[in-house]
């Protein structure tokens, strides 16, 4: 596991190109056969990855996380972006397809991830936050989380949004989750921008093509920085970052959040015209 610490905005207004990449830029955490994480002192949030292709792997616990188990004081949410895969804990068991969403809560012991077929496997995104209450784990599919189109062609930023863990979805303590899928032809997404002071956020770029990138833009909206990601890396979000993004090609992405509360029409958005 990985640890990063929080950078200031005066610190992040001074970072070149390598500096923003150390601090916000997840390049490796899916790898085949194994569990990854890094803990970032944002809202104490845990952003991994999980591709079992040989047999099941375990989510186990970590010594600098203090505790017996894994989520003895944490949640997890849990997207597949591969094959037809299994997510199980001591109680439940769940089939979970592409772009399916697992929730499990704190207090649950024992999880494993599987793969239906090891030519195809499944691709986890997990994220996890502390939790202060226990909720039941839930499975969503894409088809479950109410899918909302959102802006057009005409803007480049016609795309579907998924929303999973969030407070008239999936409940959880403190956790939201959810994705966006561009249509053929659209490249930015979150665009007007955003902030939310009261949350962090996480993104994790996925169905990025070979061949292609996108240009993640960050930084406070007067003074804004940008970093390029290829596919299935990940960008960590401070709280008064905005955090939006343009590809080279249509592409899809996680979007994860932890902080004050689950209420995911909580931002506070900038105009086009104030971005520098």
């Amino acid at each position: 596991m990985q640890i990063r610490f929080e950078s200031s905005r005066k610190e992040v207004s001074q970072m070149n190109t390598e500096a923003l990449r150390e601090n916000f830029l997840i390049e490796n955490i899916f790898i085949n056969d194994k569990i990854s994480f890094v803990y970032t002192h944002y809202d104490r949030v845990m952003i991994g990855g999980a591709i079992p292709v040989h047999g099941e792997l375990k989510l186990e616990t970590y010594d600098s996380l203090k505790a017996a188990y894994f989520l003895e004081r944490r949640e997890i949410g849990v997207i597949n972006i591969g094959g037809k895969g299994f997510v199980k804990t001591e109680n439940d068991s769940f089939e979970i397809s592409k772009l399916g969403c697992v929730y499990i809560g704190k207090g649950t012991k024992e999880v494993t991830f599987s793969s239906e077929n090891a030519a195809d496997p499944a691709v986890f995104y997990l994220l996890s936050s502390p939790a202060h209450a226990s909720f039941p784990a839930r499975l969503f599919t894409k088809e479950d989380a109410a899918p909302t189109t959102m802006g057009s062609m005409e803007t480049s930023n016609h795309r579907t949004i998924y929303k999973y863990i969030h407070a008239a979805g999936i409940q959880s303590a403190q956790l939201v989750m959810g994705l966006t899928v561009l249509n053929t032809g659209s490249v930015w997404n979150t665009m007007p921008a955003h902030v939310h002071d009261r949350r962090m956020e996480a993104y994790c770029y996925f169905d990025v093509p070979d061949n292609q990138r996108v240009l993640h833009l960050m930084g406070e909206s007067s003074e804004t920085r940008h970093l390029w990601l290829s596919n299935r890396q990940a960008i960590i979000s401070p709280p008064w970052s905005i955090h939006s993004g343009c590809g080279t090609s249509s592409y899809s992405f996680i979007w994860g959040m932890a902080g004050e509360n689950s209420d995911y029409t909580d931002m506070d958005p900038v105009a086009i015209s104030e971005i520098r």
